[in-house]
């Protein structure tokens, strides 16, 4: 396990510098400095409003920064946005899936889309990781929250990318759900690195290598879990929080 790297030395897979967006007066996200270490898994923390789903919607190239610099893998997203979206896998609030087609036809759809070699196999593979093969053929529109969640798993593995965003990946899950969507991520690592938003500390600190608090759009903390115990972190959050609301 990597952690969040402070060393140039350290190959990194994300790095952003004085990242900012505003929409219209409001300040999203203000002068988000952040290095992610290749293979490392980060997890970002933050009440509703602080930045992370707009942190998430920029790394993924779907929104672009007020201000600021974004690096993937060495390239500045700004100008490489589409090869950097081929690096990249994306679970977010909208599934990005359609409604009135299988879950065999949309990921063939976006297998189609990344260029995925020899995708009839590849489709058959994520589809009994997330475990969804009995249902490849029926529609999306029959499929309940979690069952979408997981055929949304398996787009954003497809291609095999080297980067996942994860935007709340728990939200609508139940817990055995939940067990399982870690469990395939984990499985299917390969060296991958992760970044996702959660309110849960109890599911993200165990799975995680760094944690970044964010607060109304700065990073009011970052630590690596290795010196962090559950209480610990709960204690920065409210720390964090309240220290701002003052």
């Amino acid at each position: 396990m990597k952690s969040t790297a402070e060393s140039s030395s350290v190959s990194l897979a994300v790095e952003t510098s004085g990242l900012g967006k505003s929409f219209g007066n409001h300040q999203a996200l203000r002068g988000i400095d952040l290095k992610v270490a290749a293979g490392s898994t980060l997890a970002v923390f933050g009440p509703n409003g602080a930045g992370k789903t707009t942190l998430i919607k920029i790394l993924a190239s779907i929104m672009r920064p007020t201000s600021g610099s974004v690096l993937v893998e060495g390239l500045e997203l700004r100008d490489n946005a589409e090869k950097i979206r081929s690096k990249l896998g994306l679970v977010a609030h909208q599934s990005y899936l359609y409604a009135n087609l299988s879950a065999w036809e949309n990921l063939d759809f976006y297998a189609r889309m990344y260029g995925v070699e020899d995708r009839g196999k590849r489709i058959g593979e994520v589809l009994e990781l997330v475990g969804m093969t009995t249902r490849r053929h029926d529609r999306l529109s029959t499929f309940s929250r979690g069952m979408q969640q997981r055929v949304a798993l398996a787009r954003a593995l497809l291609h095999k990318p080297s980067i996942l965003l994860l935007d709340e990946p728990e939200t609508g899950l139940d817990q055995q759900a939940l067990s399982a969507m870690w469990d395939i991520i984990h499985r299917d690592n390969c060296g991958r690195t992760t970044i996702f938003t959660s309110h849960s500390f109890e599911r993200a600190l165990p799975v995680c290598d760094d944690v970044v608090i964010l607060e109304r759009g700065r990073i009011a903390y970052k630590e690596q879990t290795c010196n962090l115990n559950l209480d610990s972190l709960k204690q920065k959050y409210q720390e964090c929080t309240q220290a701002v609301g003052k």
